[in-house]
């Protein structure tokens, strides 16, 4: 259990029990932040009951897999993002759900892969904007989960320059090995598309001017950075499909052409045979041939084996079919 108590813009207090959350609300020059981690329901209820929350909001925490939003109420908001853990090279979503009201802010992570300490390291190195209270806090939880964002694409755009190189460098034995990291490639980055399209929706609900919770002249700038950093994301993410469609298409084109090399390498061989194949099938009819039956017969035959396979060697290597 994580808690924090902020007043007039200075860390007064924390890892305060959650039962004592209500005394520091009432005061408005307080806010308060506490984490909940895989909560029970009814930890949750009694949460939701302190600090007023929507019940819907509250099933949706319990409910789980949302997709990344936001919903306004009356007297708080709620807010669903996903944290980006990496689990033997794969991307691995926590789920995090957020309340914000007046002077409070609720963090409630599906489990303990959400490294929250980083969030709490984030904020007390921007200590000095802390006097915009919730606000604050709300930014440095969203900009750590973009750059979590940031920080993941950046690595798999890595991944798939890498692969752009593998493709002309790798033999056939590393072929499967190719094809997997492909797969794999392909699906986190369809995985992190749905976690951060959605995120443009969130961080600009929360710019409106309507919006009265986090309505902050000084830390609209902040939050409008973390748009941008958002879209960044979205169009790199973007960008990464559009490089995978490339490979794969290259990949099978390099697979038509060395289907087509073997084709042509097959057909060549088969050439070369044929002819000895003939001539000696010709000779070992039962009718009389010149030379039949003498040294001289054999020799001419073989020559003409000899000459024939190496004449149609020569043809076909000066074609570059062999």
């Amino acid at each position: 259990m994580h808690t924090r108590l902020y007043r007039n813009g200075v860390l007064e207090k924390e890892g305060f029990p959650v039962e004592e959350v209500s005394d520091h609300v009432a005061d408005p020059a307080n806010a308060v932040w506490f984490d909940l981690c895989a909560p029970s329901p009814a930890q949750l209820a009694a949460i939701g009951e302190e600090l007023g929350l929507h019940e819907l909001a509250v099933e949706d925490v319990l409910t789980g897999h949302q997709r990344p939003k936001v919903d306004v109420y009356d007297n708080h908001l709620f807010i669903t993002v996903y944290g980006l853990h990496l689990e033997a090279g794969r991307i691995v979503p926590v789920e995090v759900n957020v309340f914000v009201t007046a002077n409070a802010l609720v963090t409630v992570r599906e489990n303990d892969r959400f490294d929250i300490g980083g969030v709490v390291r984030r904020w007390d190195a921007a200590s000095r904007m802390a006097r915009h209270g919730v606000t604050f806090l709300l930014h440095g939880l969203l900009d750590y989960v973009v750059d979590q964002h940031f920080d993941l694409v950046q690595d798999l755009d890595g991944q798939v320059e890498a692969m752009e190189e593998a493709l002309f460098v790798q033999g056939v034995r590393d072929s499967r090995a190719l094809q997997h990291s492909m797969y794999v490639l392909r699906r986190d980055t369809t995985k992190l598309r749905r976690i951060t399209f959605p995120m443009r929706e969130v961080v600009g609900t929360l710019l409106r001017r309507d919006q009265d919770l986090v309505a902050d002249p000084v830390m609209k700038p902040y939050f409008e950075d973390v748009h941008d950093h958002v879209l960044r994301v979205i169009e790199w993410v973007e960008s990464i499909r559009d490089m995978l469609a490339n490979v794969r298409e290259t990949r099978l084109s390099q697979q038509g052409f060395r289907l087509n090399e073997i084709m042509k390498r097959v057909t060549s061989w088969a050439a070369i045979i044929a002819v000895p194949t003939a001539i000696t099938g010709f000779y070992g009819q039962n009718v009389p041939y010149p030379g039949s039956g003498t040294p001289a017969g054999f020799w001419t035959s073989s020559v003409l084996v000899a000459l024939a396979s190496a004449g149609l060697y020569a043809v076909f290597k000066k074609k570059d079919w062999l």
